[in-house]
């Protein structure tokens, strides 16, 4: 069959070269794609905002399953508009993607089926928010915007000072734009953070290995919050007793939940986990594969990914068999462009990723990326490349990762130095 994928990063990249590895997959579309998926698959030149275009060219090439990878139009509605249209799509439907789309919506939706979270106070103001923390203790806190902000919209603060200055920015100075309409604000909890990921179609749930990745910009978690610097997996921090206690207690809680908020899931449910002493409390929800967490899981996984796309829109995941998974971990190092997350330089030529392709167990995914007039590949977006790596263990895989990211150059290109370290240190 013809296959779909929607969306232009790093995730979108994985999605699309582990479906055209699927003997069942005839051609794979990407909309928009990337230098990667160019080269991967079939990129087309189509806003996955723009639902009208998805569907025609969806129905004029015969295509199968769309796969939608960013949470943008999963929370417009993408799957409900080509669910409508008779086209099977892969993801949760608007309803259900609020779970990401809105953190008063995934707060209240934790608190309603006892799932364990940080406690929280939200706000549709300003004012009632600075009033709020005005008048507790000062201590540390983290303040969200409720809506989507690509992965920026969290601010970790250290006191009362830092946390009223996140408020004036998200909610009076717009700098998320109307994400910030409406706040949560939240205890700060202590602990090692990590990813469980679990494909379900509202009734069954398979439950994938666990990810580790890493959103501050700077080595040793310093720095903003970014979309995402890096990701290994498996992540020893969760071990098998702990991932079946999440499966249990928050993904299937989970489901259950959202079934009686008549908003079915049906996609990727992503748990955000803080683990400290108390064991794991959430801290988000995504409603998709995470980016860059996808990299590595899908370069591990060995059961054919079209196969479980379609018996998860089809209700049938009971059918599919326990997922078959490489036993090599993976580390994927996100080369990013100067100045990132903040404003940053694109259209510089990239160098080094022929030598790269030469290389045996690497796979470079890309996210920013164009072809400039010259015919060469630049950058063209702040997270630029995920450079992802098998190894017979977690350090070799950093090894191997770090020794393709020396290979490739461009003008301010950088990268974190110590992705995967805690899974040495733990």
């Amino acid at each position: 069959m013809n296959v779909m994928v929607i969306g232009s990063g790093g995730r979108e990249h994985a999605l699309a070269w582990k479906l055209s590895q699927s003997p069942r997959a005839d051609r794979v579309f990407v909309a928009p794609g990337n230098v990667g998926t160019f080269y991967d698959a079939e990129n087309v030149p189509i806003d996955p905002m723009n639902f009208a275009d998805v569907i025609r060219f969806a129905k004029e090439n015969n295509v199968g399953l769309v796969a939608v990878g960013p949470e943008t139009p999963l929370c417009g509605g993408l799957v409900d508009a080509l669910s409508a249209e008779g086209i099977r799509a892969f993801g949760p439907s608007r309803a259900a993607a609020r779970l990401e789309g809105s953190k008063i919506f995934c707060k209240n939706a934790l608190k309603l089926g006892c799932i364990p979270t940080a406690e929280f106070a939200t706000f549709d103001n300003a004012q009632n928010a600075l009033n709020y923390l005005r008048e507790r203790e000062d201590k540390p806190i983290v303040v969200k915007a409720d809506g989507l902000a690509a992965g920026k919209g969290v601010c970790v603060c250290d006191n009362r000072e830092q946390a009223i200055q996140a408020v004036q920015e998200m909610a009076m100075d717009k700098k998320f734009g109307s994400a910030g309409e409406k706040l949560v604000i939240e205890e700060r909890l202590d602990g090692e953070e990590a990813s469980v990921l679990a494909i379900t179609d509202g009734k069954t749930i398979l439950t994938l290995p666990p990810c580790q990745d890493h959103k501050a910009a700077y080595d040793g978690d310093k720095g903003p919050n970014t979309g995402g610097m890096g990701a290994y997996c498996p992540a020893p921090v969760v071990s098998e007793e702990m991932l079946h206690w999440v499966e249990e207690n928050i993904l299937v809680r989970t489901v259950h939940v959202m079934n009686r908020l008549e908003s079915p899931f049906s996609g990727v449910l992503y748990a955000g986990l803080m683990i400290g002493r108390q064991g794991p409390k959430v801290l988000e929800f995504n409603t998709r594969f995470g980016d860059p967490e996808c990299q590595p899981l899908l370069m591990r996984l060995k059961t054919d990914l079209l196969t479980i796309m379609e018996a998860t829109v089809d209700r049938q995941l009971d059918k599919i068999g326990p997922l078959e998974w490489d036993p090599r971990p993976v580390v994927g190092v996100v080369m990013a462009s100067e100045g990132y997350p903040g404003k940053s330089a694109y259209g510089r030529p990239i160098r080094g990723l022929e030598d790269v392709a030469g290389m045996s167990d690497v796979k470079v995914f890309h996210s920013g990326t164009r072809v400039n007039d010259k015919g060469e590949i630049v950058n063209a977006g702040g997270r630029v490349l995920t450079v992802t790596a098998f190894g017979e263990s977690i350090a070799l895989a950093k090894k191997n990762a770090y020794e393709a990211v020396r290979k490739i150059r461009w003008e301010g290109a950088w990268c974190r130095h110590d992705i995967s370290d805690k899974a040495a240190q733990g």
